[in-house]
């Protein structure tokens, strides 16, 4: 077992994974910018240090200045959270060359599965069923078009090293086509440094549903069920649930099948999140492969009462999983707090925490990183904090969200708690009638 781990992250992601360590009887090691140093995990690690300035990119996605932090206080493994570097394979490797372990899939994992084409072409040589398309990156627009016109519009236009939305486009007919190509593929070369497309067939209104994995270097396989998070805007998910109201315990076999078969295929090691779209008719295709913890984790650990960094930093130092397969026993619904405005477009809202209250209770969970008089800001991803409510029924869980939600107290900035506390009383979700497309239509 690892003696000393370094956490290459900030925020809730870096504190869950000290809160495990520790109770592990594992030192950590926070490393923060010069913006990060008032933030709860540089307090509760072992020890910390500064990796640069507020820029991420002088700081968090630094490599040179993490492998040098973990070099001087003598880390043996690197957990990298999720975001920065967790899917990053240079690094991957940057830490394999200086003996340092990652926890995390190998570099040549991370790159077969990170290039959204490259892993759709391996899923269809595991019989792992796709959405149809290309194949692969298509380079010229002529070809595209083609392409899109034999398997029918409504297409997806979709950057191959996409992510979060970005150089993505829904093509309606083929006069929109032209216009469209070449918007993603600007938007993915400024994002992503990379413009290479591939094309997909747009399943209208269809549920976003995730198995989360874990698998050892032996061959054993694990799924742990499903996360419903088809409530997104823009690509980005708000709100997850598991069970998925949904699935029936049929499609949840077929659907956990077929994840333990795709990682097995490509030898996967770690924990990892297979995504799929499911239609109306609940026919399912693969999406693509997350090859590090999911911000949504904490509700599958809840439902089948598993520690999921544990077993990740286990499996990284050589134990073995059972190859058990996991199924909820209980219901459980995370909400993503935000320090932005709904009322303004979702838009942004950093600064001083003047006062904060978080709920409790039984079946309340709360991950954050923030405190009163804490500042938020404005260089790193939004969140604040993840409240995760968990019951024996879907309606007893969505009742304790709207309860912990009342209790939840934030002044001095905007966040989206107002959001969740009116979603938690809309008619539809509360049928668990929803898509990917429920924020198109609803008011905010």
């Amino acid at each position: 077992m690892f003696k000393k781990i370094l956490i290459a992250n900030r925020g809730e992601i870096a504190m869950r994974v000290i809160r495990t360590c520790k109770e592990m009887g594992i030192k950590t090691v926070a490393v923060y910018s010069k913006a990060d140093e008032d933030s709860l995990h540089v307090v509760f690690a072992d020890e910390a240090v500064c990796i640069g300035p507020a820029p991420s990119s002088e700081s968090y996605l630094k490599i040179s200045n993490i492998i040098a932090a973990a070099e001087i206080t003598n880390a043996d493994a690197i957990h990298p959270g999720y975001g920065f570097l967790s899917e990053n394979s240079k690094f991957s490797k940057i830490c394999s060359e200086h003996k340092i372990k990652f926890i995390g899939p190998s570099p040549e994992m991370i790159e077969k599965m990170g290039d959204k084409a490259t892993a759709v072409s391996t899923m269809n040589q595991a019989k792992v069923p796709t959405i149809p398309g290309s194949g692969g990156i298509v380079e010229l627009e002529d070809d595209a078009l083609k392409i899109s016109n034999k398997i029918g519009f409504p297409v997806m236009i979709k950057a191959s090293a996409g992510g979060g939305g970005k150089g993505m486009r829904a093509v309606w007919n083929k006069a929109e086509f032209s216009k469209n190509w070449a918007s993603a593929k600007q938007e993915a070369s400024a994002a992503f440094g990379n413009d290479d497309m591939y094309i997909e067939k747009l399943i209208e209104e269809p549920r976003h549903i995730e198995i989360q994995i874990i698998a050892d270097q032996y061959g054993n396989v694990s799924h742990l069920s499903e996360r419903d998070c088809s409530i997104q805007r823009r690509h980005q998910k708000l709100t997850e649930e598991t069970p998925s109201p949904f699935m029936n315990s049929r499609l949840r076999k077929k659907m956990g099948k077929a994840a333990v078969k795709a990682a097995k295929f490509i030898n996967y090691e770690g924990v990892g999140t297979i995504e799929f779209l499911v239609d109306n008719k609940r026919n399912f295709y693969f999406m693509e492969m997350n090859t590090r913890i999911q911000v949504e984790h904490p509700i599958t650990e809840q439902v089948i009462d598993y520690d999921l960094i544990k077993e990740q930093i286990k499996v990284a130092s050589g134990a073995k999983v059972s190859g058990n397969d996991y199924y909820p026993k209980l219901h459980s619904i995370e909400c993503r707090i935000n320090a932005e405005d709904p009322s303004n477009n979702f838009r942004p809202s950093p600064g001083k925490i003047t006062n904060l209250h978080l709920p409790g209770g039984h079946g309340v969970r709360v991950d954050t990183h923030v405190y009163g008089g804490y500042t938020i800001s404005p260089n790193y991803d939004s969140m604040i904090a993840k409240i995760i409510t968990t019951d024996r029924k879907r309606t007893e869980a969505i009742n304790k969200m709207r309860r912990a939600l009342d209790e939840f107290i934030v002044e001095g900035i905007k966040t989206t708690i107002p959001f969740h506390r009116k979603l938690m009383d809309d008619p539809n979700y509360v049928k668990g009638i929803y898509t990917t497309k429920f924020m198109e239509d609803y008011s905010v």
